[in-house]
C-alpha cells in the first residue's frame, strides 16, 4: 500500500512522508503571504520547527513563530497570540504541532478580526453566528503528533485560567485550508506521548461509534479508525522509527476527529476538568476514563460493541472488548486510575458540576445525571 494521498474530506489534506517540504506552497495557495507560525513551547526550539520556519524564510514568506502555548492553552496564551499576530502585521497562520499548538493557532487566526471576548464563541448552540466570519484568517495545520485531529477540526479547546472550565470554541470556518501530514514529523515524539495521543485518538473513534446521534459516515470512519490503532499503535509505542506505523496513526487520528461531528460523550465530559484543573495530558486522562465509561453505558452499547469487536478480531464480545482496553492501557504504560495520573483530594462537587456543563454530555449514550456523573469519577480514583 502507498501512503501518499490528496484527500478532501474534510478538507485539503496532503498527507506522506517529506510533505512539510509544500509548506511554502500551502500557504500560497491558501493566500498567505506573512504567516505567523504557531507552536508550543517544547517544539519551539525543535529540529523539526526551525525546519518550517526555515522553509517559510527561503520563500520569502518570513520565519515569525508564536510559541508561548502551554499544554492546555488559556486565554492568556491567546491574547498573548493575538497581540503577536496584530503587532506582526500577519496574514495567516501556520497551526503547528500537538493539539495546544493547533488549537491555539486556530483560535488565534479566528478571533484576529473579532470585536467580542472568546467565551462568546463556545460550542453551544448557533453561538458561532455572533462572529464576523469575514474577519477569520487561513489557517495551515501541520500535526506534529497523532492524536487530536484538531488539523481537521472545526473547533479549538481553550482553558479559563479563572474557572478552570475547558471551553470549545467553534466556527465552521476554523476548518484549516490546507492539511501537510507528514508522518516523519512524529517520529521524534516520546513513547508516552505516542501513547497518550494514540488514545486520544481511540477516544475519539470509539465515542463517535457509541454516540446515539445518525450518521453513517463518520460511524464508519470510527471503525476503521480504531481498527488502524489497534494495529499501529502498539508498533509506533515500541518503534518511534517505525514510520509505516506512524503514519497510519496519524490518519486515525484524523479518521478521529473527523468522526466525532457525530457526537462525543462520558469520556471527554469527565476528561475535560480533570485536565483544566490537574494540567493532565487530555489524551492520557482520556484512556483513564475509558473503561469506567464503557461500563457505564454498556446497557445502550452493548450490541454495538460487539460487532465491534469482530471487526477488530477480539473474542469475547463487549467483555472482551472491555478487558483489551485494560489491557492496552497497561501495555502502554497509561495510569490505571485517577489516582495514579495525579488526581489528589478532588473537588467532587465541582468536577461533577463541570462535567455536566460539558457540550459532549449530549453525545453519551446514556443520560448523565449528578448522581451517576459523581459515581463515574469516583469509580475512576
Amino acid at each position: 500500500m502507498q501512503l501518499t494521498g490528496n484527500w478532501s474530506y474534510p478538507t485539503a489534506i496532503r498527507f506522506g512522508a517529506g510533505r512539510i517540504s509544500e509548506l511554502a506552497d500551502a500557504c500560497g495557495a491558501a493566500g498567505i503571504s506573512k504567516p505567523l507560525l504557531v507552536t508550543d513551547r517544547g517544539l519551539a526550539n525543535l529540529p523539526i520547527t526551525r525546519n518550517a520556519l526555515a522553509l517559510l524564510e527561503q520563500a520569502g514568506l518570513g520565519g515569525a513563530m508564536f510559541a508561548e502555548v502551554d499544554p492546555n492553552p488559556n486565554e492568556n496564551n491567546l491574547e498573548a497570540g493575538l497581540k503577536a499576530y496584530r503587532d506582526g502585521g500577519h496574514d495567516g497562520v501556520v497551526a503547528f504541532g500537538g493539539g495546544s499548538g493547533l488549537d491555539l493557532g486556530k483560535i488565534v487566526a479566528f478571533m484576529y478580526g473579532q470585536t467580542r471576548p472568546v467565551w462568546d464563541f463556545e460550542d453551544v448552540g448557533d453561538w458561532w453566528t455572533r462572529a464576523d466570519a469575514d474577519k477569520i484568517a487561513p489557517i495551515i495545520a501541520v500535526p506534529t503528533t497523532a492524536g487530536t485531529g484538531s488539523e481537521v477540526g472545526r473547533a479549538g479547546v481553550v482553558s479559563n485560567s479563572v474557572t478552570h472550565e475547558k471551553k470549545i470554541i467553534f466556527h465552521p470556518k476554523i476548518m484549516p485550508t490546507i492539511v501537510l501530514c507528514d508522518p516523519e514529523l512524529t517520529v521524534g515524539l516520546p513513547a508516552a506521548i505516542t501513547a497518550g495521543t494514540g488514545m486520544d485518538a481511540f477516544a475519539h473513534c470509539l465515542e463517535a461509534y457509541c454516540s446515539p446521534h445518525y450518521h453513517p459516515m463518520s460511524q464508519g470512519i470510527a471503525v476503521e479508525g480504531m481498527r488502524l490503532v489497534k494495529e499501529y499503535l502498539p508498533r509506533a509505542f515500541a518503534d518511534g522509527n517505525d514510520i509505516e506505523a506512524r503514519a497510519h496513526m496519524m490518519s486515525a487520528a484524523a479518521m478521529g476527529a473527523t468522526a466525532f461531528s457525530k457526537g462525543l460523550g462520558a469520556i471527554h465530559a469527565l476528561s475535560h476538568p480533570i485536565g483544566a484543573f490537574y494540567n493532565s495530558h487530555h489524551g492520557t486522562t482520556n484512556a483513564v476514563f475509558m473503561a469506567p465509561v464503557l461500563k457505564f453505558n454498556r446497557v445502550e452499547i452493548e450490541t454495538r460493541i460487539d460487532a465491534l469487536a469482530a471487526y477488530l478480531g477480539i473474542d469475547g464480545g463487549f467483555d472482551g472488548f472491555y478487558n483489551y482496553v485494560i489491557e492496552l492501557n497497561a501495555s502502554l504504560g497509561i495510569p490505571a486510575n485517577l489516582t495514579e495520573l495525579g488526581v489528589t483530594d478532588p473537588d467532587m462537587d465541582w468536577l461533577v458540576a463541570s462535567a455536566l456543563k460539558d457540550p459532549s454530555v449530549g453525545g453519551n449514550p446514556v443520560e448523565m445525571t449528578e448522581a451517576n456523573t459523581r459515581a463515574l469519577f469516583e469509580a475512576s480514583l
